[in-house]
C-alpha cells in the first residue's frame, strides 16, 4: 500500500503537482492520464524517491518514504538508462546484484518470449526492442509498486501487444502497478482504475468499468472531455 497525503511538488513559484490525495493498492493496475506537463512523471519520481515533495507526505505500507522503501520500488523512466555498450544479459545482471527481488529465470523466459537476444548490445536495438527490454527487466522484479513510464511510445501496433501481454503476465498479486501513456486505447485494455491529471491536480479518478457502465464512458471519452480546453 503507497498512501500519498496533501503531495505538492514545485519548481520555483510553479506547482508540477499539487494537493495530491490517493491510495494505490496492490493487485491494480492504474493508468495515470494527462497531457505533457501534468504532472505525471513528477509523480512518479516522487514515489520512486527520486525527488522529494516540496509538500505533503508519501507513506508505503503506514511508514514514511525513505531510502529504505527503494527495494520495494520499481520505477521505469522513458528514457533509456543502460550503457550502449552492455548486453541486455550484463543489464540483467546489474539489476539482479542491486536488486533481491530480481528473478533471472523470469526474465529469461520474457525476453524469449518477446524474441528478444540477451546478449546482443543494447545499442543495437531498435526502439521496439528496447521498449520491450524495459519491460522484461522490470516485470521480473517482485516490487510492492511497480511504475512505467509512457512504456508504448515509439513502437508498432504488435510491439504493444507484446508489451502489454508482458506487464499483465508479469505482474504479481502483491504489486500496485501504475502505467502512464498517452496511448489510452491499449492501456485501457488491461488497467482497471484510471487517474486523470490536470495541471498538477488529480480531477478525476475512478474503476474503469464504473465509467464504461454507469456512464458509458470509455477512457478515450473521458479525456476528451476532462482535457478539451488544453492544447499542446
Amino acid at each position: 500500500m503507497i498512501r500519498c497525503e496533501h503531495v505538492g511538488k514545485k519548481y520555483g513559484s510553479k506547482y508540477a503537482l499539487q494537493d495530491f490525495n490517493f491510495m494505490f493498492e496492490p493487485g491494480h493496475i492504474y493508468a495515470l492520464l494527462g497531457p505533457n506537463g501534468s504532472g505525471k512523471s513528477t509523480l512518479m519520481k516522487n514515489l520512486a524517491g527520486l525527488i522529494k515533495p516540496t509538500e505533503g507526505q508519501i507513506y508505503v505500507e503506514n511508514e514514511p518514504i525513505s531510502y529504505r522503501h527503494k527495494a520495494k520500488i520499481a520505477y521505469m523512466p522513458t528514457e533509456p538508462y543502460f550503457y550502449g555498450y552492455m548486453t541486455a544479459m550484463q543489464a540483467a545482471k546489474y539489476y539482479q546484484d542491486f536488486f533481491t527481488d530480481f528473478n533471472m529465470d523470469k526474465f529469461m523466459f520474457t525476453m524469449q518470449r518477446m524474441q528478444l537476444d540477451p546478449n546482443q548490445k543494447l545499442k543495437t536495438y531498435s526502439t521496439g526492442m528496447m521498449a520491450k527490454f524495459k519491460v522484461a527487466l522490470n516485470v521480473s522484479r517482485n516490487p510492492r509498486l511497480l511504475m512505467l513510464d509512457e512504456p508504448l511510445n515509439g513502437i508498432d501496433m504488435l510491439a504493444r501487444e507484446d508489451v502489454t501481454r508482458s506487464i499483465v503476465e508479469g505482474i504479481s498479486r502483491d504489486s500496485a502497478v501504475i502505467i502512464s501513456s498517452h496511448l489510452i486505447e491499449d492501456l485501457e485494455s488491461i488497467s482497471d482504475y484510471v487517474l486523470f491529471i490536470k495541471l498538477g491536480h488529480l480531477v478525476v479518478s475512478g474503476y474503469t468499468s464504473t465509467f464504461r457502465e454507469q456512464y458509458g464512458k470509455t477512457m478515450s471519452d473521458m479525456y476528451r472531455e476532462i482535457y478539451s480546453d488544453i492544447r499542446i
